[in-house]
């Protein structure tokens, strides 16, 4: 089935996604390093978790405007990557494959999420537009014309 009056919105949607997806991954950010709101699994964070909250925060804020897209959503996937077997597929020691069991499903998602706009880019509604970085062609700036 196919539905060629809803692809007009695919690149405004693709900006709504980067933005919702920043702004997601930079309320983890503030959770962590700000502690806001107060959660007790983010009271006495380790380094490395402090590490990824900035990564989540500074990256999550620029996926939110659209600056260098392509460069903070790789960076981010691989971050979300590396949480999912660092902190939820091996935090007991013994592996939990299973995402369910073991709490990394959004971990996963935003990976993958972040992977698609690494290659999409940030879209129509964002800075790297405003600068030149991406075009209207699909594939963004890095397309084949």
């Amino acid at each position: 089935m196919d539905f060629p009056y809803l692809s007009r919105f695919q690149p405004v949607l693709l900006s709504l996604f980067r933005f919702i997806t920043g702004l997601l991954l930079f309320q983890y950010g503030v959770a962590k390093l700000f502690k806001f709101p107060v959660l007790p699994y983010f009271a006495d964070i380790p380094p490395l978790i402090y590490a990824a909250g900035t990564l989540e925060l500074v990256l999550g804020a620029t996926l939110m405007l659209g600056l260098f897209t392509r460069l903070s959503a790789f960076i981010l996937a691989g971050e979300m990557a590396f949480a999912y077997f660092m902190g939820h597929m091996l935090k007991t020691g013994t592996p939990v494959f299973l995402p369910l069991l073991n709490g990394g499903t959004a971990a996963i998602l935003f990976c993958f999420a972040c992977l698609y706009l690494s290659a999409a880019g940030g879209g129509l509604v964002s800075v790297d537009a405003l600068m030149g970085k991406e075009s209207a062609a699909p594939g963004g700036a890095f397309a084949r014309r």
